[in-house]
């Protein structure tokens, strides 16, 4: 047996009433690196990283990772936005708050967007004490919110 320890299986569960109300898992793992990387966002002490973008790492259909960290707040991470993937993140505010999102761009596919959507839940759940999501977009800044 490794004594490596498996990614988190996120939170979201499923009800199907056929299978007589047995929750199952979505099926979705967020990597350890995501939690991590999203504490040193919560890190009052930490001025390096304020926001964070997850999303599906290379090849996988349910393995979530960081793909882009930073500092420079809602407009920082609103601008690092990809143009063809749907991302999760989270970021603090310059009130000291933190959001959570799910962006799913246009030009994604249908099938990338479906699946992003279904896993929402379990992702956002990894990202604790958020106040609330928002509908993020590029070029978005604080005084949109």
């Amino acid at each position: 047996m490794s004594s490596k320890a498996p990614p988190m299986l996120a939170g979201t569960l499923q009800t199907d009433p056929r299978s007589g109300g047995l929750k199952r898992s979505s099926g979705v793992q967020v990597l350890p690196s995501v939690a991590e990387t999203w504490a040193q966002v919560r890190d009052n002490s930490n001025t390096d990283v304020d926001w964070l973008l997850a999303g599906y790492d290379q090849g996988s259909k349910t393995d979530i990772t960081v793909l882009a960290q930073g500092h420079g707040g809602l407009e920082a991470c609103a601008a690092a936005l990809p143009s063809d993937e749907p991302v999760f993140g989270g970021c603090r505010l310059s009130t000291g708050r933190f959001r959570h999102f799910y962006h799913a761009p246009e030009s994604a596919s249908v099938m990338k967007k479906g699946r992003a959507s279904m896993h929402k839940n379990g992702v956002l759940n990894v990202l604790e004490g958020c106040d609330g999501e928002i509908a993020i977009r590029p070029g978005m800044t604080e005084a949109d919110l």
